[in-house]
């Protein structure tokens, strides 16, 4: 059993500015109402550390890179708990749909018997940030290529 949250955006620009607001992790705090503070290499096994807002002040969530595919693909994962009772997993996907237009995907997994739980206490405020999150790549980018075509 599992708890998913996908969210698809059409963005009008190209796919490299929607890459670089995914990967500027230092510019998050101007665009981005849920993860507010991230860092990490990117490099597949290496940390990515967030500070995270789902409600009230943003806690810290280390998790682990496990796949950079450059221009496309960026996953990390949790680290799961012991005996199965939760893991996660989150996946940022951008693919070029035509002159100057990019569809964004926004994937998130979470599993374990302890999934139920979680997702009572949190799955509405994960929503939320994950919604948000989304709505803000797309806005960053558009604002992005507008200035840049100037």
């Amino acid at each position: 059993m599992k708890f998913t949250i996908d969210k698809t955006v059409d963005i009008d620009a190209p796919a490299s500015i929607v890459w670089e607001v995914i990967t500027d992790l230092a510019a998050y705090p101007q665009w981005n109402p849920f993860c507010v503070e991230c860092e990490s290499t990117l490099k597949p096994g290496d940390p990515i550390d967030m500070r995270v807002k789902l409600a009230g002040r943003p806690q810290k969530q280390r998790e682990w890179m496990k796949e950079h595919i450059p221009g496309k693909r960026l996953a990390y994962a949790m680290k799961p708990v012991p005996a199965g009772a939760l893991s996660s997993g989150r996946s940022h996907e951008v693919k070029s749909i035509g002159h100057d237009r990019t569809r964004y995907q926004s994937h998130f997994e979470l599993r374990g018997w302890m999934m139920p739980l979680v997702r009572g206490l949190l799955g509405r405020r994960l929503q939320h940030g994950f919604a948000g999150m989304t709505a803000g790549i797309q806005q960053r980018a558009e604002q992005l290529w507008a200035q840049r075509r100037r």
